[in-house]
C-alpha cells in the first residue's frame, strides 16, 4: 500500500505548543494566530482544552466568528474520566460546548501509565477510550484519538496498545494519532509500530516530541510508513526539549518528498508566520531554524560567497523566496572581495570595473573587524561605509561636540542623567539641545534627534529597538574596548548599527550617528528641513 499524496497537517501550537517555557498567548493571540495558520493552509487548528481553563473556553466561542478558509478548529480533551459516563462528564460536555466539527481525546496507550496515573484496571481504561469516542462521534463530525504514550506501550505490552487503538477504531474514531510524547522513540521503531497499525485500517496520524532531537526524522519516517497526518507547532514550542516543527516538517513534505501540504502561494508565507507567532510569544526567532531562520541562507566564508554568485545552488538546497525566506551575504574578516562586491550591488552601488576599490575595502573591513568591529548585525553600518568609500561621504551632520553627566544624589533615589549636543549642518547651522534620559545613552539619543530633527523631521519616526553593550576580550579590564550594536526602526523596516571604542558612551555615540544618517539615506538622501522657529 502506497503513502498518500496529500499530507494533512495539524497545529497544536495554541494547546501543547503553548506548554513550552515562556510561551503565553492571550485570547486575542490565540485567534490572531489562527487566522496566520488558515492563512498559511493549515488543515486542523487545535485551539486549546475548553475544559481546564477559562481562556480556552473563551477563545473557543470567539472562533466562532472567524472566517477562515482552510483550517478546522479544533477542541483537544480527555476521555471520560474513570467512574463517569460520556454523557455525564464535565470534560466531555465542555468539548461539545466548544461546539467545533473536530474533537480529538487523548487516551491512554501504555498499560504502565494506566496503572500508575489513571489507577484503573486494564480492560476499564480501553472501555473508556471506546464509549467516550463512541459517544462523541454521534455528535461531532470527525473525532481523532491522541494515542499517548503509545510507542511506549507498543513497546512494553504490544497487545495492550493495539487494544486500545481497536477500541477507538470500533467507536468511530476517523484518525488514529500515534504520539510519541516522552520523545525517546527512534526512526525504525515509529516504522515499524505505524506499519502494524496501519493494517488495522484507520487513517494513521504521528505526533513527535523532540527530547532525543529526532521529532522531525520520527515524523517523516511515520509518513514513510503511511501516516497521512502530522502533528506539530509552529517553530517547535512545546513542553521540554518542543514539538515536532512544522516550519521543517512542511517544507520537508512538499519540497523534498512531494506530498501535497498546502498551495505554493500559501508555503511562501512560511517565513513571516514563523517570525510573527515568535514575535507574539515575545520571543527571539531562532536563526538557524532551517528554512524559515535568517541564517538559513546566509552565506560569510569568502569561497562560498563566490561561489554562489555563480550558482546559488552550490550552497543553497532550494531557493529561499519559496518559503519566504531570502539570500543573505555577511561582510567580516572571513570575507572574500566576493563578499564585498555582493552587498555593493545589493546596496545598489555600481562595482563594475571597479577592483582595486573593492580590494581596498576589504581591507578595511578587515583592519575594522580586527580592531572589534562587527557587521554581521550592523548592515547599515556597513553600508554607509561602502558609500561612503565608492561615492564619498554624505555629511549630514557635523559634530562640534557633546556631554554625558551622571549623577545621583541620595542613596534611595534612581541616578539621573542628561546629556547636551552640539552640531552643525551642512550649511553652517548650529543647533546646541540638551535632554534628561534613564542613561547616557539614552539621553544622548535624545539629545541627538533633538538637536537634528529641525533639519531633518523624518528622524522623529525613528525608534531604538535593542542595545547592546559586549566586552571584547582582552587584558585591560573595564579600560578595555567596548562594542555597541543597536537596532533601530521606522515603521517601514528596521537596521542595525556598530560603534566601538574604549568608551562606552563613544561606542554608542558612533552606532547612533549611523543610525540616524541611514535613516536620511533610506529617505533618499535629501534634506528635509523645516523652517526654523523664531
Amino acid at each position: 500500500m502506497s503513502p498518500a499524496k496529500h499530507i494533512d497537517l495539524y497545529d497544536t501550537t495554541l494547546r501543547d505548543g503553548s506548554q513550552g517555557e515562556g510561551v503565553s498567548f492571550t485570547v486575542q493571540d490565540k485567534l490572531v494566530v489562527t487566522e496566520k495558520l488558515d492563512d498559511l493552509g493549515i488543515r486542523y487548528v487545535e485551539g486549546g482544552w475548553p475544559g481546564s481553563n477559562p481562556r480556552d473556553a473563551e477563545y473557543f466561542e470567539a472562533a466562532k466568528k472567524l472566517k477562515l478558509k482552510n483550517a478546522r478548529v479544533t477542541a483537544f480533551g480527555s476521555t471520560a474520566r474513570p467512574g463517569k459516563t460520556a454523557a455525564k462528564d464535565d470534560n466531555i460536555k465542555a468539548l461539545l460546548a466548544a461546539d467545533t466539527s473536530v474533537v480529538t481525546i487523548v487516551g491512554k496507550t501504555w498499560a504502565e501509565e494506566v496503572r500508575s496515573s489513571l489507577r484503573i484496571s486494564l480492560a476499564a481504561n480501553v472501555d473508556l477510550i471506546g464509549k467516550s469516542i463512541a459517544y462523541l462521534s454521534k455528535r461531532v463530525d470527525e473525532v481523532i484519538l491522541d494515542a499517548e504514550h503509545f510507542f511506549d506501550g507498543y513497546a512494553t505490552n504490544r497487545d495492550y496498545a493495539m487494544q486500545c487503538l481497536q477500541a477507538a477504531i470500533e467507536g468511530g474514531a476517523k484518525v488514529i494519532c500515534l504520539c510519541d510524547t516522552r520523545g525517546g522513540s527512534l526512526p525504525e521503531q515509529i516504522t515499524a509500530a505505524v506499519t502494524e497499525v496501519r493494517e488495522l485500517g484507520a487513517a494513521v496520524g504521528i505526533h513527535c516530541h523532540d527530547d532525543s532531537g529526532l521529532a522531525i526524522a520520527n515524523s517523516l519516517a511515520a509518513v514513510a510508513a503511511g501516516a497521512i497526518q502530522v502533528q506539530g507547532t509552529m517553530n517547535g514550542f512545546g513542553e521540554r526539549c518542543g514539538n515536532a516543527n512544522l516550519c521543517t516538517l512542511l517544507p520537508n513534505l512538499q519540497l523534498k518528498l512531494g506530498y501535497k501540504c498546502v498551495t505554493a502561494r500559501q508555503l511562501r508565507k512560511l517565513g513571516e508566520t514563523s517570525r510573527h507567532l515568535y514575535e507574539l510569544a515575545n520571543m527571539i526567532p531562532d536563526r538557524q531554524s532551517p528554512y524559515v531562520g535568517m541564517s538559513a541562507f546566509t552565506h560569510k566564508g569568502g569561497l562560498h560567497v563566490s561561489a554562489i554568485k555563480r550558482n546559488r545552488a552550490s550552497y543553497e538546497h532550494i531557493d529561499p523566496e519559496i518559503v519566504g525566506n531570502a539570500q543573505r551575504v555577511l561582510v567580516s574578516d572571513l570575507s572574500g572581495k566576493s563578499n564585498i562586491e555582493y552587498k555593493a550591488k545589493e546596496f545598489g552601488l555600481d562595482v563594475d570595473n571597479r577592483a582595486d576599490e573593492l580590494g581596498g575595502l576589504l581591507a578595511e573591513v578587515k583592519k575594522l573587524e580586527k580592531s572589534g568591529f562587527q557587521f554581521e548585525g550592523a548592515d547599515a553600518s556597513l553600508e554607509l561605509l561602502l558609500r561612503a568609500n565608492l561615492n564619498g561621504k554624505e555629511a549630514f551632520f557635523k559634530l562640534i561636540g557633546f556631554r554625558v553627566i551622571d549623577e545621583k544624589r541620595h542613596e534611595d533615589e534612581p541616578a539621573q542623567t542628561e546629556a547636551t549636543v552640539m552640531i552643525e549642518d551642512p550649511d553652517g547651522n548650529i543647533e546646541h539641545t540638551a535632554a534628561t534620559g534613564n542613561g547616557p545613552v539614552h539621553a544622548l539619543d535624545l539629545a541627538l534627534r533633538k538637536a537634528l530633527v529641525r533639519f531633518y523631521p523624518t528622524l522623529s519616526d525613528v525608534t531604538l529597538h535593542d542595545y547592546k553593550v559586549r566586552v571584547l576580550a582582552g587584558e585591560e579590564g573595564t579600560a578595555g574596548l567596548v562594542r555597541v550594536l543597536i537596532e533601530s526602526g521606522d515603521s517601514e523596516k528596521r537596521w542595525g548599527t556598530v560603534g566601538v571604542s574604549h568608551n562606552v558612551v563613544e561606542a554608542s555615540w558612533q552606532a547612533l550617528v549611523d543610525s540616524l544618517a541611514y535613516k536620511l539615506l533610506k529617505d533618499g538622501r535629501s534634506r528635509t528641513r523645516k523652517a526654523r522657529a523664531k
